[in-house]
C-alpha cells in the first residue's frame, strides 16, 4: 500500500513539536502502541532532520514518517533526503509542492480559504490541510462546493471534536498539542498516558 493509501486508511497524523530529537522515538512508539501510525516531526523543533533521520531508523516500515512547518523547497529536499515520506505546510507554498512531487512523495499544503484550497489542490497537493481549522462547520462549507478535494483539518481538533470533523468531511486529521505536548518531561508515567490518549483518538473514529 502506498504512503497516500496509508495515511488515509489510518487517517491520524500525530503532530511532534518542540521535543528533544533524543525522546522523539519513544515518543513515537507509544503512540504506536496506541494505535497511530503516522508521525510529523516539524521543522521548527531543534535537530529536526536527525529526529527524521534517526526515528525512520527506529520505526523502520511500522510507521509513516513526515516533516512538517515546510516552507521552502531546499527544506522539503533536506527532509526527504532524511527519510520523509510526506511533506506538510502550513501555509501554500507552491515551491514545495512542485519540489515534493518531483521527488515522489506525498505533498500536505496548508490553506484557509476557498481560493487557497482550489489553488493548493490545482498545483498538485494531495491532501489538502486546512489550517487552523477549530471550527467542524468550517469543513462542511468548504465541502459544499469543493467536495472533490481530500481536506485535512489541523489546529484545532481533539478528543471532543474529531467525530463532528470527520462527520463534516475531513479525510484525515492532524493533531498536535491535544496529543502530544512538547513542554511535558518525557517520563514513564507521560509516555504510558500518551499511549492511553492515542488510543482514545483511535477509538473516537473507530465509533464514529
Amino acid at each position: 500500500m502506498d504512503v497516500l493509501s496509508q495515511l488515509l486508511q489510518h487517517k491520524i497524523i500525530a503532530i511532534v513539536r518542540g521535543v528533544h530529537p533524543e525522546e522523539v522515538p519513544q515518543i513515537a512508539q507509544a503512540l504506536y502502541r496506541g494505535g497511530i501510525r503516522a508521525i510529523e516531526i516539524t521543522l521548527n523543533s531543534a535537530g529536526a532532520f536527525g529526529a527524521i533521520k534517526q526515528l525512520c531508523a527506529v520505526v523502520k516500515n511500522d510507521m509513516l514518517v513526515g516533516a512538517g512547518t515546510v516552507l521552502d523547497a531546499a527544506a522539503a529536499t533536506e527532509a526527504i533526503e532524511c527519510g520523509a515520506q510526506f511533506i506538510i505546510s502550513p501555509s501554500l507554498e507552491l515551491d514545495v509542492i512542485k519540489q515534493t512531487k518531483a521527488l515522489g512523495k506525498v505533498s500536505i499544503p496548508g490553506a484557509y480559504t476557498p481560493t487557497e484550497v482550489v489553488a493548493a489542490h490545482r498545483a498538485g497537493g494531495d491532501l489538502i490541510k486546512i489550517f487552523p481549522a477549530s471550527n467542524p462547520q468550517y469543513i462542511t462549507d468548504l465541502k459544499g462546493p469543493l467536495d472533490h478535494i481530500p481536506m485535512i483539518p489541523t489546529g484545532g481538533v481533539n478528543l471532543d471534536n474529531i467525530a463532528l470533523f470527520q462527520q463534516a468531511g475531513a479525510v484525515a486529521f492532524g493533531i498536535g498539542s491535544s496529543l502530544v505536548d512538547g513542554r511535558q518531561q518525557i517520563t514513564p508515567a507521560y509516555l504510558e498516558a500518551l499511549e492511553q490518549k492515542a488510543a482514545q483518538f483511535v477509538q473516537a473514529l473507530n465509533n464514529n
